[in-house]
């Protein structure tokens, strides 16, 4: 992997992991289309998710702070158990855990046949269909002070169908806050904590199997520090557009790129 292509990969990495788009989709497409043909592989898409997920830590900084000081504390009594920011700490751990427990099992998968670009047109498209319908049926009614412990277990396990390329976690994780009432902004806030232990846990893990790719790490590098930049930007657009808008145009987007993808593949641009 050359300098630019690392480039132009974290501008897509920034500028699509928070958006319910798929952030490995763009990566694989942007790769294949662009570069030669060649998909950037997992162990990058992961390790370069680090950069983006280093800026949701920056952005809800003190939410973090707050949340994982409150966690500890209940745990020695100087906190009550039910104390709102110390029950949000067990909720993010409890909701990573389905997809901590399914990456590991279809590891292998999620590394090869999963990245096939005809599976991720299907997803593309079909969860743009999801996403709209959840918007539609969407009560707007309760937000994170109100989550349960069986809506956190929901809430991770739409997040888990991420690990298919083409699905997105945001998208995922959003869709199923909308179905279970939750506020647009509720939801999305919700999707970007949820995310953290499951991104930093993956990519620290992939950083091993990039010795083994074509990647250098001075590329890896550069494409995490502009995912980082740029990522941080999407999140405070984001937040205040989910809060005046539904997520139409996402929708609308995710089916036209299905669409052109799809042809693509048909006419032996892209390969699956």
């Amino acid at each position: 992997m050359g300098w630019l292509e690392a480039i132009v990969l974290g501008i897509v990495q920034g500028l699509t992991e928070f958006l319910p788009v798929s952030s490995s989709a763009h990566q694989s497409i942007v790769g294949q289309l662009f570069f030669g043909g060649h998909d950037p592989g997992a162990a990058f898409t992961a390790v370069t998710q680090l950069g983006t997920e280093s800026a949701v830590v920056l952005y809800f900084a003190k939410d973090i702070g707050r949340i994982i000081s409150h966690w500890a504390r209940s745990l020695v009594g100087r906190v009550p158990r039910d104390d709102p920011e110390a029950r949000m700490g067990w909720l993010v751990i409890i909701g990573s855990i389905p997809i901590g427990v399914l990456g590991l099992l279809f590891q292998d998968a999620i590394d090869t046949s999963l990245r096939n670009l005809w599976i991720t047109v299907a997803m593309l498209a079909g969860f743009g269909i999801v996403l709209w319908v959840a918007d539609r049926v969407a009560r707007n009614t309760y937000d994170l002070s109100q989550l349960t412990w069986v809506d956190g277990i929901a809430f991770g396990f739409a997040q888990a169908l991420a690990l298919i390329p083409g699905v997105s976690r945001s998208g995922a994780t959003i869709a199923g806050g909308l179905f279970l009432g939750y506020k647009r902004e509720a939801a999305t806030r919700y999707a970007f904590l949820l995310a953290i232990p499951a991104v930093f846990i993956s990519g620290l893990f992939k950083l091993k199997d990039i010795p083994g790719t074509e990647v250098s790490w001075g590329p890896v590098i550069v494409a995490t520090v502009i995912a980082f930049v740029i990522g941080l930007a999407v999140i405070h657009w984001l937040l205040r557009y989910v809060s005046r808008h539904t997520f139409s145009i996402f929708v609308w987007y995710r089916l036209a790129l299905a669409a052109l993808v799809a042809g693509l593949l048909v006419s032996g641009v892209l390969q699956p």
